[in-house]
Order: C-alpha cells, then structure tokens, then sequence
C-alpha cells in the first residue's frame, strides 16, 4: 500500500503551487522525500531560496495536500535548507 499512497501524495503535491512561478513543488523538483507507513506520509521538501518569504505557506499547503489523499492518517512535513527550518517544522507539524 505504500508505493500506492506515496504516488498519490506525490500527484497531490503537484497541485501546491509556488506563487513566484507558478510551477509546482514537484515539477520544481522541491520535494525531495516521500515515505509512507501505516498511513503516516512523510515529506521533506526545501524553498527555493534559504530566505523563502513564503515557506511558511508552502509548509502548509504540503500538509494539506497530503491529508487529503485517502489513506493518510496523519502528515509530517519537514522543510530543509530555510534559515528558519526549525520555526517552520515546529509550527507545521504542532498537533
């Protein structure tokens, strides 16, 4: 079941869009970690720049994405290579 809920995740994803171009996380090549076990997804993804203004935002919109792919119970997102990593991992991931 694992493969299948991580392509699923995966074709989610390219629905979250980066407002500066209009490309999606995935087709930016941003996401660059998606596992899933027992319907606990796990991704990481890195902002195009280590000063993303908008990384909070996108940190968000991964989760939600995945929450709504069947199957997923819960989400974990990890933001990699932002000066405020720890902030926003923090704050996505707060139950």
């Amino acid at each position: 079941m694992g493969k299948e809920i991580e392509d699923k995740v995966i074709e989610a994803l390219k629905g979250v869009m980066d407002p500066e171009t209009g490309m999606s996380m995935v087709d930016m090549q941003l996401v660059s970690k998606v596992e899933e076990s027992d319907g606990m997804v796990n991704v990481e993804f890195m902002p195009s720049s280590p000063m993303c203004p908008i990384a909070f935002y996108l940190a968000q919109e991964i989760k939600q994405a995945i929450l709504k792919v069947p199957g997923v119970k819960k989400a974990k997102v990890v933001c990699k290579g932002h000066m405020m990593e720890e902030q926003i991992n923090k704050s996505v991931n707060e139950e």
